[in-house]
């Protein structure tokens, strides 16, 4: 056995991917839900960090939620999030736990950032108006973590910025889903039917960077070996993109369905590119191994036998 590993956020899409990696038989994770261990509350958090002792804590946790939600509760999505990430990181380091990788997000990026997205641009710039409570948590998270390497040379609190995720245990439900479940769903429900076309928001050729779930789970793996190897901050992602026609084609492809896209022009399609620099990546020694449309099809495997009607 390699150790004990605290998994936050156990439950979720990224959590349930790490715990299924085959890198997580070597370890006994602990990965309590929200009735066991309220992230929130710093004593229960610090308590539980401090009676388990683990070898290397990873924090995955969070309160998410699309556009609407981020813009409908700006309190909670700042105030929770800055809590959980304080109370994780604190307890901690209350604890001598020398190892912690934590998981932060691209929204941390100024809007206007310039593309490919460079760690070093993080606070060059406003942020996103629509999820700036979360995005200045997750860099409240991840400043925390380089000021306790600053005081503590053998602290190894490192943070791994993912690009946009899809994968199993991903939500399906079109009120709630991103954009490549939401993309299956649609495709899947045309097929069902025998619509004969779907219809695509704005043009199409918006960019997106979508990551295999999978495969941010085997760079977190990698990164617990040995968080030492990483710098403080390093994007985790695929290093090109490709545009909403390109996912809709895809999963056509994957599904089988032989129809037509419409584009509806009047609809917003948000920022034209979103894509992060793997400079960092790439020096250490890590790539995505999952192509598009593998991941696609590993996908919709999921999606057809827990949400398929």
């Amino acid at each position: 056995m390699a150790g004990k590993l605290f998994l936050t956020g156990g439950g979720g899409m990224v959590g349930r991917n790490i715990r299924e990696h085959a890198a997580a038989s070597g370890w006994q994770v602990l990965a309590p839900g929200s009735a066991e261990v309220d992230l929130t509350d710093a004593r229960q958090t610090a308590d539980y960090i401090a009676a388990q002792q683990p070898d290397v804590i990873v924090h995955a946790a969070g309160r998410v939620g699309g556009i609407q939600a981020n813009m409908a509760h700006p309190v909670a999505f700042l105030e929770q999030n800055i809590a959980i990430g304080r109370n994780v990181i604190m307890g901690a380091r209350a604890a001598g736990v020398s190892r912690l990788i934590n998981l932060a997000s691209t929204c941390m990026y100024p809007a206007e950032g310039q593309n490919p997205l460079r760690e070093e641009s993080i606070l060059t710039g406003p942020l996103e108006p629509t999820n700036e409570g979360y995005a200045i948590a997750k860099i409240m998270a991840m400043k925390l973590c380089d000021y306790i390497r600053a005081e503590d040379p053998e602290a190894q609190y490192k943070t791994l910025i993912p690009c946009n995720l899809y994968g199993p245990y991903d939500k399906f439900d079109p009120k709630a889903s991103h954009l490549l479940p939401a993309i299956i769903h649609k495709v899947h429900e045309a097929k069902q039917t025998g619509a004969d076309t779907v219809e695509i928001w704005g043009d199409g050729t918006a960019r997106r960077e979508f990551m295999y779930a999978g495969d941010l789970a085997d760079a977190v793996w990698k990164a617990v070996q040995d968080p030492a190897s990483l710098p403080g901050a390093m994007n985790i992602g695929l290093g090109h993109d490709h545009s909403i026609n390109d996912y809709y084609a895809t999963v056509a492809g994957v599904i089988g369905w032989q129809g037509t896209f419409t584009h509806d022009l009047s609809r917003p399609v948000g920022m034209k590119q979103k894509l992060c620099a793997t400079d960092r990546q790439t020096a250490w020694g890590w790539q995505a191994p999952t192509t598009l449309r593998d991941g696609i099809a590993k996908t919709y495997r999921h999606y057809l036998e827990h949400h398929a009607s």
